[in-house]
């Protein structure tokens, strides 16, 4: 089969592996119909994330159809099914999973060691990611081996397009748990710095959720048009003081909910004092990510408000104002998403036309483009916001 490998910083290649096969009664072998780039392969493709090896496939964002099914998993799948995968790999029976805290699955990651030595403990495995998350073969391909394929997937009923539900798999549960952590109320105003994809979902979250006002932080224009179309207030922070213009929206007092839907690797406008105090200390490996978002939210967000991180980061920060963060009364909710937690709800919605997650597209090609499209999304060229690749 074809599927997109790791060679190392900026190197995706389209290569062909053996087709996967069954390894444990809990799998199931999937035929991929559409895939996606996500942001956080970024963070693979330039090689911030430790853990990756050379010839790993790559992608967590898939969905497809049911071709093979282990003999545990035949109670919950059948060939034919129209499933789309979580990127969260889940065993359903651990003591976080029964609670929903599905990302920190206690039995899924096989590299759990590993994992306990870098975060303290181990979390989920993760499809098409670092060996910290397990070093599972991911999505970017024709065909994807699904461990406890039992318990990790989201069946689709008939009726719906590949475009409209296959984000289920990611960013619309992680723009989603992104504004439920805040905790919405009606006279709520929720800042989002990143309007990427998963900013644009946490965008429209926070709106279903009934914020007041949500205002969208970036800087380039495409992405604040798609977020001023999806109801958000827009600050190019390259051309205004996002601080000044939040305390000009919230009559001085900030935003009582903040989202930081960048990660680690934030960008700010070039004459900030930042952009080459970060970068220096990752030159030097003073820090691994940069945190300006962290930073920037913890000083504006009003004092007993919510700070919401769905922004992956994956090791050391610098500099973080804390003072800040304990003396105002600052609530932190950040981890991976617990996306089994809230496809059910989703799924309704999208149902019911309340949401067209299929609005974040800007690009589809052919899986042996995907190399290109690495390079295309991580510039921002051609307006891409968000790739999706059909086998």
């Amino acid at each position: 089969m074809k599927a997109l490998r790791w060679h190392g910083k900026g190197d995706i290649r389209c290569e062909t592996v053996p087709d996967p096969e069954i390894e444990h009664p809990r799998d199931a072998i999937i035929k991929v119909t559409s895939c996606a780039i996500c942001g956080s392969d970024l963070h693979l493709y330039n090689h911030f994330m430790p853990g990756m090896k050379k010839g790993d496939i790559v992608g967590h964002e898939f969905m497809g159809e049911v071709v093979e099914v282990g003999q545990d998993a035949k109670s919950a799948l059948k060939v034919g099914d129209r499933v789309v995968v979580p990127f969260t790999i889940i065993c359903g029976e651990c003591d976080q999973c029964k609670r929903g805290n599905f990302s920190v699955c206690e039995r899924t990651n096989r590299n759990a060691e590993l994992a306990a030595t870098a975060f303290g403990h181990t979390t989920a495995g993760l499809f098409g990611y670092t060996h910290l998350t397990g070093g599972y073969p991911g999505g970017q391909a024709e065909y994807v081996r699904v461990p406890y394929a039992d318990k990790t997937h989201i069946k689709i009923p008939d009726g719906l397009t590949d475009e409209q539900v296959l984000f289920l798999g990611d960013i619309f549960p992680t723009g989603w748990q992104a504004a439920v952590q805040c905790d919405i109320e009606p006279t709520d105003t929720v800042a989002i710095w990143g309007a990427g994809p998963v900013g644009q979902m946490a965008i429209r979250s926070a709106l279903l959720l009934g914020a007041k006002q949500v205002i969208a932080i970036d800087r380039l224009p495409e992405r604040l048009s798609m977020a001023k179309a999806g109801g958000a207030i827009t600050i190019n922070f390259e051309e205004e003081s996002v601080i000044e213009r939040l305390n000009e929206l919230t009559n001085g007092k900030g935003p009582e909910k903040c989202i930081d839907s960048v990660g680690l690797e934030s960008h700010v406008s070039m004459n900030h004092p930042d952009t080459l105090l970060d970068r220096a200390k990752q030159t030097v490996m003073l820090e691994s990510d940069r945190p300006h978002v962290l930073r920037e939210m913890m000083y504006v967000c009003r004092p007993a408000g919510v700070l919401s991180v769905p922004g992956v980061y994956g090791g050391l920060v610098d500099k973080i104002p804390f003072g800040a963060v304990m003396n105002k009364g600052l609530t932190i909710r950040t981890g991976q998403t617990h996306v089994n937690r809230w496809t059910d709800d989703l799924l309704r919605r999208i149902q019911e036309g309340q949401i067209d997650p299929s609005f974040v597209i800007t690009h589809t090609v052919g899986l042996e483009q995907g190399p290109e499209m690495y390079e295309t999304f991580r510039d921002k060229k051609d307006g891409c916001i968000k790739v999706v690749l059909k086998p």
